[in-house]
């Protein structure tokens, strides 16, 4: 394994030199469309690029897959069918909320080995909140171990609920009719500021439709340390190498996540 810390210092590190800098301070050009309804800054890249350079040297033997090179060269998503140490990165994860200025953007890092999640990284460079968990160690935030809120009924249960366009239309249908039986809230636009909410007790459930790795591993993993119970709809668990799956679910424990499928997914 790799130090936890030393991986935590290398994004603090990104995050002042490419990321706060040029935060609200994009200019003409610095923002595109790479696909439709996906936006892509000079600070995506830039970000992914100065990882590329650091990363791979902590642990060797290990590769990097990160979203913005997967999206230029989709072979490189392949490596997540492999036993070797890969480290998962999502640049800006919530770009749309930072080209906009918005807060709720996150620079997430996981490492995975046969196909298990080691450790993960959830930084919000302009909060400076960073949520950081180790497979059976915890997951923990500023020296505070995080814990999962307590499982409650559904109606009594907060989250948010992303059945988006990349869901099946039926599904996406039906999670939004069955929107009152849960206590619903805004999402945050950004995956990695939801699993740290999640995982600091802030809300109880989340739902996910679109299980890109960078989206998810590293907040699967943080969520998990801190007590939460993870589930593809399908009932397993999820791995980076499900990226094609469609689906997620987290609760506080089984008997809620149960529950919450019940209300929310069951036919």
């Amino acid at each position: 394994m790799i130090d936890i810390q030393t991986v935590a210092a290398i994004l603090e590190e990104t995050a002042t030199e490419e990321v706060l800098p040029r935060f609200r301070d994009l200019g003409h050009g610095d923002v595109q469309e790479k696909a439709a309804g996906e936006l892509v800054t000079v600070v995506d890249l830039a970000v992914e690029q100065a990882l590329s350079r650091r990363l791979p040297d902590l642990l060797p033997g290990s590769v990097m897959v990160g979203e913005e090179g997967a999206h230029a060269e989709p072979a490189l998503m392949d490596r997540l069918h492999e036993d070797g140490p890969v480290w998962i990165v999502d640049p800006i994860d919530g770009t749309r909320n930072f080209a906009r200025g918005r807060e709720a953007f996150a620079i997430m890092v996981a490492l995975v080995s046969a196909g298990e999640t080691r450790a993960a990284w959830i930084l919000e460079p302009a909060t400076g909140r960073f949520g950081v968990a180790e497979a059976g160690a915890g997951a923990w935030m500023a020296g505070r171990r995080l814990q999962v809120a307590a499982s409650a009924a559904p109606q009594a249960m907060t989250g948010s609920l992303h059945a988006s366009r990349y869901a099946p239309r039926e599904l996406a249908r039906r999670v939004d009719q069955r929107r009152s039986r849960v206590s619903a809230v805004k999402s945050l636009g950004c995956a990695g500021a939801e699993y740290l909410r999640l995982a600091e007790g802030e809300t109880h459930f989340t739902l996910f439709t679109r299980l890109m790795p960078w989206d998810h591993v590293p907040g699967a993993l943080i969520h998990q340390e801190a007590g939460g119970h993870a589930r593809c709809f399908d009932g397993r668990p999820y791995r980076a190498d499900r990226y094609k799956d469609f689906g997620l679910l987290m609760a506080p424990d089984q008997e809620s996540w149960q529950a919450l499928y019940e209300v929310l997914l069951a036919e």
